[in-house]
């Protein structure tokens, strides 16, 4: 069975085996060592700055973190919609066999819709206010079908019943400031979905909803996944929604992974303290906890002038535990348990020592 750990679990960030930088990759996605990087008058931008992961086919990825730490650029980067003449792309993304990085923009385009779709954060904002919503779905599914309008219609009237709109014969003609959020946030998924596209990737779908309406958001993405297969991402800050959906996770700080695991080990055995930040800051309703939410002290780093050393060292409770490592040398993402990662020069025995003693009887 091939491995289904991410590149930089196997090989280390930004690091190829002989051979693999040019090979055609195993996985349905893999990203190897993407930058992603934008020239400002004030400097360079390092939004994603050597990722890499990989993602089967039927398996979600929940990529987490505080925002600007590079989620929703490297969702856009694996979808080609950077501006080439203001973004510096560079790395490989491997689709289905089919490298994205260097193709043409006619030869992504063709993909997007049909092979990779995506669910963007506000759907008010990325609907057309002055088409309808069947038109838009209507578009997008002849865009890659050669069919007629009349079957694009009912076809557009299918996907807005299948996700769970009523009424989709009359709702399918309205405009989408006349669905509520939750609805447009289903006609999104419609529209995502209407070419049954082998990737899905979710930029915070449930931001901004209810928990009833975010509930059924997810009970929806979760059924649809198994009815067509899909990989999807599912980008997000809410950890809880990444508990409810996702097989892995990569937590991300500022544009690099700081840890990745299988879902159970980052939630009951993380290895990071930005993950132990990200789980104390996290509300729970499951048991009564005797200790005040633990926010992650200061603020994420500009992405213009990251620290030296440890990007996190600056916030980190624990950076005294390293030797003066921290300040002085980037740490490498390490294999530290099996399908576990984490980038951090803390001694592993005693990070281990920290969580179980302090920081786990707080949550």
């Amino acid at each position: 069975m091939a491995d289904k750990r991410p590149a930089e679990l196997i090989d280390g960030p930004g690091e190829q085996k002989d051979g693999a930088a040019a090979g055609a990759p195993s996985a349905f996605l893999e990203v190897r060592d993407l930058k992603i990087h934008f020239p400002t008058d004030d400097g360079l931008v390092k939004s994603v700055d050597g990722l890499s992961f990989q993602l089967e086919r039927g398996r979600t990825l929940g990529i987490v973190g505080e925002s600007g730490s590079g989620k929703s650029v490297t969702s856009l980067g694996i979808l080609g919609l950077h501006n080439r003449r203001n973004a510096r792309v560079s790395g490989q993304i491997w689709l289905d066999g089919a490298e994205l990085v260097g193709a043409s923009a006619d030869d992504v385009r063709r993909l997007r819709g049909r092979k990779m779709a995506m669910i963007f954060q506000d759907p008010l904002s990325a609907m057309h206010p002055f088409y309808t919503v069947g038109h838009q779905i209507i578009e997008a599914y002849r865009v890659h079908n050669d069919v007629s309008k009349q079957v694009a219609r009912k076809h557009a009237i299918d996907m807005l019943g299948k996700v769970g709109i009523p009424k989709p014969q009359q709702r399918v003609d309205d405009f989408p400031h006349q669905f509520s959020g939750g609805m447009r946030q289903r006609a999104m998924i419609a529209m995502a979905l209407s070419c049954d596209p082998e990737l899905l990737i979710a930029d915070e779908p449930t931001t901004a909803l209810d928990v009833t309406v975010q509930a059924q958001i997810l009970d929806l993405i979760r059924d649809l996944q198994q009815e067509f297969n899909s990989a999807i991402i599912m980008i997000t800050h809410d950890l809880g929604v990444v508990a409810e959906l996702s097989d892995d996770i990569l937590v991300m700080y500022a544009g690099r992974c700081a840890e990745y695991a299988a879902v159970e080990d980052a939630f009951h055995r993380p290895l990071h303290p930005y993950t132990w930040g990200l789980l104390g800051s996290m509300p729970r309703l499951d048991r009564e906890r005797s200790e005040r939410l633990m926010p992650i002290k200061g603020t994420p780093p500009s992405l213009i002038n990251v620290p030296d050393g440890c990007a996190f060292n600056p916030r980190c409770a624990y950076k005294d535990l390293t030797d003066g490592k921290s300040i002085a040398e980037r740490p490498e993402l390490r294999e530290l348990e099996p399908g576990h990662r984490a980038a951090c020069h803390i001694p592993l025995e005693k990070r281990r020592e920290i969580w179980n003693d302090e920081i786990a009887p707080k949550l």
